[in-house]
């Protein structure tokens, strides 16, 4: 007999509504198919540094920054363990700094995830500029997530998930 395809499964969180989804999705997936999941954070300290280096930023401006992106993270992942304990569900969460979508790939490769769960857009809604330009980084990121990792990647679009998170 062959063991379960999906084992472990790391869910990437950014504090978008999207990546919530995704984790919502992750937490309904594991109470169904017992995998264990982790959560991930990661804090963009590459692009801290290049703004930085760029004097877009003082030295100072980008230290403070970067704590309240730490405080941000720790603060999506207590609340995404929050949703988890709602199902009975056992989560890991971890927060990291670096470039996102290569700190990501090392946090699954290190927990040896079988698949990565991302947040994805839904076709057709409308968007402001400033969340259309979010959702281009979201997008390139996710874009070097897909095509670097060396396990499965889904991007999730489920609508209505947050009633369906309910319901379980």
């Amino acid at each position: 007999m062959i063991k379960p395809l999906i084992q472990k499964v790391v869910v990437a969180v950014n504090g978008s509504e999207q990546s919530i989804h995704a984790a919502m999705y992750g937490i309904m997936l594991a109470k169904q198919y017992k995998f264990e999941l982790k959560a991930v954070y990661v804090v963009d300290s590459a692009t801290l540094k290049q703004l930085e280096l760029s004097k877009f930023f003082l030295a100072e401006e980008a230290e403070r920054y970067a704590k309240n992106l730490n405080s941000d993270g720790e603060r999506y992942l207590k609340y995404v363990a929050e949703l988890a304990k709602q199902k009975d569900v056992k989560i890991e969460t971890e927060l990291r700094s670096g470039a996102i979508w290569s700190e990501l790939i090392k946090s699954a490769e290190d927990y040896k995830a079988d698949l990565i769960l991302l947040g994805g857009k839904e076709h057709g809604s409308n968007a402001s500029m400033n969340s259309v330009l979010r959702h281009d980084k979201i997008s390139a990121t996710n874009s070097e997530i897909i095509g670097s990792s060396n396990c499965n990647v889904l991007v999730v679009r489920k609508p209505e998930i947050e009633k369906l998170f309910k319901l379980a």
